[in-house]
């Protein structure tokens, strides 16, 4: 266990969430510039989390409901750590395609913000792109 490990449990406020294209490394804010969403690591291990993109609005039509789903993002599973990684088995997603995947994630702790970017995968959102998400989250109070 990581020095740290402890400090990850409780709820995170994301700050901020910008995915990298892996070959031009430009940079996209994900959910624009103020997002919302959190994190929720228990002492359990079990990694919950919801992000939505700003602005969005109440779906009226077949066509707004997709755009909701399009700009949003949740699952949950169990996790483990392995170093600076935290590497959560997802047992339920928005996207059933994460359904019993793996998702790795690198973190870093400063005071109570904590950093993730998450290993360059494949991203339906930005046309089937490799893309590296980078997240900034707050500790919610």
């Amino acid at each position: 266990m990581r020095y740290d490990e402890g400090r990850l449990i409780g709820a995170w406020k994301l700050v901020s969430c910008v995915m990298e294209d892996v070959e031009t490394k430009e940079k996209t804010p994900a959910w624009g510039a103020h997002p919302n969403g959190y994190l929720v690591l228990t002492a359990s291990r079990r990694w919950i989390v919801v992000q939505t993109a700003e602005g969005r609005e109440v779906p009226q039509t077949d066509a707004d409901r997709a755009n909701a789903f399009r700009s949003m993002l949740a699952y949950s599973g169990k996790y483990r750590t392995a170093g600076d990684e935290i590497i959560i088995a997802v047992d339920i997603a928005w996207d059933e395609s994460w359904n019993g995947t793996e998702q790795v994630r690198r973190y870093r702790l400063q005071d109570d913000t904590l950093y993730i970017e998450a290993a360059p995968q494949p991203y339906a959102n930005f046309g089937g792109k490799i893309m590296r998400g980078i997240l900034t989250w707050a500790r919610a109070s």
